[in-house]
């Protein structure tokens, strides 16, 4: 009778972080396709735009601070952000607990500033096509700042409990960190969009 050869792998963690995990393999995969809807929603913006002998439609230009504040906000949270996720990576408890407080800070606050971007446009929803397509913009992009505000407060929660100190949590806390990425790449082509392109 021949002997079998087993592979021990009791020694491996029972999750993995990064590449090595599905969670980040399936946050990826939702990033190309809420990009996607992103792409579709400018290039809709771009074809009314063409269409519409003036843009904006009969509405002035939107004003500034509002969307600007917002857009230096999010800027600014890249750092935070990165160091939220070096700290998860290094499964530094004590740090993480802390970056996840401020970052809930920080990506709640844009709601605030996105209550008066929306009286910033100077144009209704119903109005017209224009108001129709940057209340959408604003709408989608509002939508994912919630989004990521919420999944970041359920992962404080769990890294103030009894759930916080393990593997899993850490690889959803670096998760977490690179969709904020990109909700923050995402709003610069819709910034340009909305408040610059009526300028031209």
């Amino acid at each position: 009778m021949k002997e079998r050869v087993v592979l021990d792998v009791s020694k491996l963690p029972m999750h993995g972080m990064g590449i090595a995990s599905p969670a980040w393999w399936g946050t990826c995969a939702f990033m190309l396709i809420e990009g996607s809807g992103f792409a579709l929603a400018i290039a809709i913006y771009f074809y009314l735009f063409s269409l519409a002998p003036k843009w904006p439609i009969d509405a002035p230009s939107p004003d500034l601070f509002a969307g600007t504040v917002l857009t230096l906000l999010l800027l600014a949270s890249i750092v935070p952000n990165i160091l939220v996720s070096r700290w998860a990576k290094a499964r530094a408890l004590a740090k993480v607990r802390i970056g996840l407080i401020v970052m809930s800070l920080l990506e709640a606050a844009p709601l605030a500033l996105r209550i008066f971007e929306f009286p910033a446009m100077h144009v209704s929803w119903d109005e017209n096509a224009y108001g129709s397509i940057v209340w959408t913009l604003l709408g989608l992009h509002t939508a994912h700042i919630i989004t990521d505000l919420i999944d970041t407060l359920v992962l404080t929660c769990l890294m103030f409990s009894r759930h916080g100190d393990n593997t899993r949590r850490y690889g959803d806390v670096e998760d977490n960190a690179l969709y904020w990425n990109f909700v923050i790449v995402a709003w610069l082509p819709l910034y340009v969009c909305i408040y610059w392109v009526p300028r031209l």
